[in-house]
C-alpha cells in the first residue's frame, strides 16, 4: 500500500539548511518491524509514524526510530512531525496546541506564528565519574580539563552533556567516533557538546550531538541534544536570560536555530521552524 509521506527540514524555515526527518502521516497498520526497515532505508538521524492515539486526550500519537533502534521521543522530529500533520490538515482538538503521545508520554506543542514549541519532558540528571569523563575527552581529541560542566541527562533520550570554554572549541572538534562505543554508558544515546558564544549576534550558544552508536555520527541539528544542554544551562545558571538560541549544524553544511525559552513554571521549551522539501506517497509493504 502507499501512504502520505512528507520529509520536512526542521530548526530552519530555509529548505535544506535544517536536519530532516521522514514522516509517515498513517502508520497505523504498519508492524514495528515495518517501520524500523522503513527507518532504516530512509537512512535519517529518525523517520517518525504517524498512528491514533490511544490517549484520548493527544491529537496523535507519534512513534520514532532511527535507522536502529526506537526512540520514546526526540526533539527535531516532534516539531517536524507536528508541522506535518498540520500540514496535512489534521484539526487540533485545542486551538493552538497539540498534543502529541509518544514513548515518554503526553508532549504539549506550542504554535507561536512560524515557530512550533514542544514542553521538553523533565530532564534526569546524572553525574558521570572522572574516568568516563576521561575517555569522553580522548574520544573528542581534547584535555580532560577541557570540560568544564559535564552531566548525563535522560530526556528520553539520553545525552553525555558536555560545556566546552568556548563555541570556537566546539566547531573545531574532529571525534574518533570508534572510541565513543566504549567511552558512552550503555544507556546513552550520545554525547552533545555545547560551547557559549556571548558575542555572537543572534545564537549565544554553538551545539553539536554525536550518536555513531545509534547509527548517526554527527546529527545535524538535534531538538533532545539542545533540550540537555537547556536543562545544564539552567542548572548551572550559565546563561543570565528567560531564553537564548543555540546554533548547531555548521560543521556538517546546515545552519540550524534552536530556540529556548525557560518558563516560570520551571519546564522548558524548545522552539524551532520547519519547511517541508518532500512530499508524496511511500510504498508501505
Amino acid at each position: 500500500m502507499n501512504v502520505p509521506f512528507q520529509q520536512v527540514d526542521v530548526f530552519t524555515s530555509v529548505p535544506y539548511q535544517g536536519n530532516p526527518v521522514a514522516v509517515i502521516l498513517d502508520g497505523n497498520h504498519l508492524s514495528t518491524e515495518q517501520m524500523q526497515a522503513i527507518a532504516n532505508w530512509t537512512n535519517l538521524s529518525e523517520t517518525t509514524f504517524v498512528c491514533e492515539p490511544q490517549d484520548p486526550r493527544a491529537d496523535y500519537r507519534l512513534r520514532i526510530f532511527t535507522p536502529l533502534s526506537e526512540l520514546p521521543f526526540a526533539g527535531h522530529p516532534t516539531i517536524g512531525s507536528a508541522y506535518a500533520v498540520l500540514r496535512h490538515g489534521i484539526k487540533p482538538k485545542t486551538a493552538g496546541v497539540l498534543i502529541q503521545e509518544c514513548g515518554s508520554g503526553l508532549i504539549t506543542i506550542f504554535m507561536e506564528q512560524e515557530t512550533l514549541w514542544l514542553t521538553l519532558p523533565e530532564p534526569q540528571i546524572s553525574s558521570i565519574t572522572a574516568t568516563q569523563q576521561e575517555q569522553l575527552a580522548t574520544a573528542l581529541g581534547i584535555e580532560p580539563h577541557d570540560i568544564l560542566v559535564s552531566a548525563t541527562i535522560d530526556v528520553g533520550p539520553v545525552w553525555v552533556t558536555i560545556q566546552l570554554p568556548h563555541a570556537s572549541m566546539v566547531r573545531e572538534l574532529r571525534p574518533d567516533f570508534a572510541a565513543f562505543a566504549s567511552a558512552l554508558p550503555p544507556s546513552a544515546t550520545g554525547i552533545t557538546v555545547f560551547g557559549l558564544d556571548p558575542d555572537h549576534p543572534t545564537a549565544q550558544v554553538e551545539v553539536r550531538s554525536f550518536a555513531p552508536t545509534d547509527g548517526v555520527d554527527e546529527d545535524p541539528v538535534c531538538g533532545s541534544g539542545n533540550g540537555c544542554v537547556a536543562a545544564l544551562v539552567r542548572a548551572n545558571e550559565l546563561i543570565d536570560a528567560k531564553s537564548y538560541v543555540a546554533a548547531q549544524g555548521q560543521c556538517v553544511g546546515r545552519n540550524g536555530q534552536v530556540a529556548v525559552r525557560f518558563t516560570e513554571d520551571g519546564s522548558i521549551l524548545i522552539g524551532g521552524e520547519a519547511v517541508t522539501c518532500v512530499e508524496g506517497s511511500i510504498y508501505a509493504p
